[in-house]
């Protein structure tokens, strides 16, 4: 196929679906992927009636045969991924001393360890000049103690990012992790705004490419 693919995990009505809209503007077909089809199927709606193509698909996050399976088959039907934006992240209201070992892992699974499986099931998929496209926070720098897992999920994503764009560099494949430094909503961080820095960063040039941009508005 040649039309281009946009593979949206962890997608929703705020940046998920915006990142889309842009990458629809450009020519991209969009999978939006959320926790449940039934989630994911009106915002694809909302793209088809603006005239582009869109599907919604649902995904078990924390299960990574299931993350993996989804991939692999929006890789197949498509014939081809070349943006995979893992959008992904779990807030829970603990801190140190409340938060649980397996509600840490919990939620480090679906917003951190999530990306393995879907960048490996991504992979025969993605040719040269694919980006892999990771939606950061400050709470990897300066997490909030009250969402102690948050800040560890982004932080984890973060230096997962490092080693996905080294490991994938010479087959001309790049990653980036976009970190947001500020809170979504407010003044220079709407839905929008937000979702164009993300996309600016997908698609910069391969010689300007880094694999960790800031967004401080």
């Amino acid at each position: 196929m040649t039309v281009p693919v946009l593979l949206v995990l962890g997608a929703g009505p705020g940046i998920g679906l915006s990142v889309a809209r842009l990458f629809a503007r450009d020519g991209f077909a969009t999978v939006l992927v959320c926790r449940w089809a039934a989630e994911a199927e009106p915002l694809a709606e909302q793209l088809r009636g603006e005239g582009f193509d869109a599907e919604g698909v649902g995904v078990d996050l924390a299960d990574p045969a299931d993350v993996g399976r989804v991939v692999a088959g929006v890789g197949e039907r498509r014939g081809r991924i070349d943006v995979l934006h893992f959008n992904p992240s779990v807030f829970r209201q603990a801190d140190p001393l409340q938060l649980s070992v397996p509600e840490l892992i919990e939620d480090f699974t679906v917003g951190a360890a999530a990306l393995l499986p879907a960048v490996q099931s991504a992979r025969p998929f993605l040719a040269e000049g694919a980006r892999v496209l990771v939606t950061g926070s400050a709470a990897a720098d300066k997490p909030w103690n009250q969402a102690a897992s948050l800040g560890v999920q982004k932080a984890a994503v973060r230096n997962l990012v490092t080693s996905l764009d080294t490991t994938l560099a010479p087959a001309g494949i790049r990653a980036v992790a976009v970190q947001i430094n500020g809170v979504l909503g407010e003044g220079p961080f709407t839905r929008d705004r937000v979702a164009e820095a993300l996309y600016t960063a997908a698609t910069r040039p391969a010689a300007a490419w880094t694999p960790h941009v800031s967004y401080d508005g």
